[in-house]
């Protein structure tokens, strides 16, 4: 379908699929509810950086809520800050940082949403000992369809504080949030990093580890004695005062599309190779600034268009610990026999901190995420493969990372997503939503 001036093209990160929908900007608060027919569809929607279909809606209302971003109250004693919902993490680090204050819990990128990070409840290195984004937000505003506003917390509204975290959007409008800001004295992170080889080793050393973040990037392309090798990496906020400024604004951001036959095997194959060995030693530890520890990617704007017009697919999954490595290896090996590749692989324990959101993605295991470039049937087959040696393992997918999962997988890996349902806003939807409940769009 042509793009026209009524329905703009909002992608996802991952670009796939292509759908369209009308985007309404909120600018202030009040800007919702909207006056719009009975059968209209709406979804908010924050910075796009969900990868599949969760943040899309076809011939619905998306609801940009990126001019909602500004901060409302801060408290240095309690380190808590109420901000809008379309505040970005990346403008909290801005206003935290040099005030000697960071983030309780963060994903791989900064450029994500506060509304976004409840609504998938984000995870981060840390997550074994601060589990999710949720347990940080000590409250927030939800305001329906029908113009009812709800504050939630664990102890106000409870039942939808519950369904609000980890919710995909979909039991209302976040307006606004506290988030439990945690405090630091220097940019700089005290980081380990010791190369492994199989995952036997990533258990061991994952099981030995005491630092606060820890993760292992891994090699999902090369076989024989260099199978399932990486580099198990740990870090720690530095207790030395040292310098709190804020960070350069990135400024290279990736011109164009790479064409199709970039990325193979051989082209992956040789970054995995010089990406392992550029730690030379077995062992390595210094003193890093937290951006590259954290957000390695933010520095290059619009990197996914790495992967070619055509876009990628995340697979991300946890198994629990029992049965998990078996599960772990059958996964590998089915990616290194698929002929695919991805370079940015990591791997990294769960923790047992239940999480608040009733929908939420994690629990105890091994974690696994990665991407591949779509090659239609190819990357379909082995994403679907992915999915079925999560589910025979007793595992979960992450919907905030998903474009392939079936009703059926879902509704296996959710079972509680029917007593999810009944907090749903009447007038809210998703193109992931309907996917995995088997239900049509009403234009269908």
């Amino acid at each position: 379908m042509a793009q026209s001036a009524k329905r703009p093209r909002f992608e996802s990160w991952g670009r796939y699929p292509t759908l369209q929908a009308d985007l309404k900007l909120l600018n202030w608060t009040g800007d919702f509810p909207l006056s719009t027919p009975p059968a209209t569809r709406l979804l908010p929607v924050g910075a796009g950086r969900s990868y599949g279909d969760v943040c899309l809606l076809e011939n619905g209302t998306l609801l940009h809520t990126r001019g909602l971003d500004r901060f409302l109250a801060f408290d240095p004693e309690s380190g808590i800050l109420r901000c809008e919902a379309g505040v970005t993490l990346a403008e909290i680090l801005d206003f935290g940082v040099p005030r000697g204050f960071f983030l309780p819990v963060t994903p791989g990128t900064k450029y994500v949403t506060v509304g976004g990070a409840i609504a998938n409840d984000i995870h981060g290195k840390n997550h074994h000992v601060a589990g999710t984004f949720g347990h940080h937000v000590p409250r927030l505003e939800l305001v329906r369809s029908d113009g009812t506003r709800l504050v939630c917390s664990p102890t106000e509204n409870e039942a939808w504080f519950a369904a609000t975290v980890g919710g995909m959007g979909l039991t209302g409008l976040i307006t606004w949030a506290e988030v439990r800001l945690r405090p630091i004295v220097s940019r700089s992170m005290d980081y380990m990093g010791e190369k492994f080889v199989g995952i036997d080793e990533f258990l061991a050393l994952s099981q030995k580890a005491t630092a606060e973040y820890t993760v292992a990037w891994i090699d999902c392309v090369s076989t024989g004695r260099n199978f399932a090798r990486g580099i198990f990496m740990q870090g720690e906020h530095t207790k030395e005062p040292g310098e709190l400024k804020n960070s350069r604004q990135p400024w290279l951001t990736f011109p164009f599309d790479l064409p199709a036959f970039a990325l193979n095997r051989f082209t992956m194959s040789a970054f995995n190779t010089a990406y392992y060995h550029k730690q030379f030693s077995k062992q390595k530890t210094a003193k890093v600034d937290y951006e590259p520890f954290f957000y390695p990617l933010d520095s290059v704007l619009r990197w996914n268009r790495i992967y070619g017009k055509n876009g990628l697919l995340q697979f991300q999954n946890v198994l629990p610990h029992e049965g998990g490595r078996e599960g772990m290896v059958e996964i590998l090996k089915a990616i290194t026999r698929s002929g695919l590749a991805s370079f940015l692989a990591v791997i990294k324990f769960f923790g047992d901190v239940p999480s608040v959101g009733a929908m939420s993605f994690p629990k105890p295991g091994i974690m696994l995420a990665l991407d591949f470039p779509i090659r239609r049937e190819v990357s379909f087959d082995l994403l679907d493969r992915l999915a079925r040696i999560t589910l025979e393992h007793g595992g979960r997918m992450y919907s905030a990372k998903d474009a392939r999962m079936t009703a059926e997988q879902y509704q296996a890996f959710y079972p509680q997503w029917q007593e999810f349902e009944r907090y749903i806003d009447p007038a809210f939807d998703s193109a992931f939503w309907q996917r995995v409940t088997g239900r049509r769009p009403l234009d269908e």
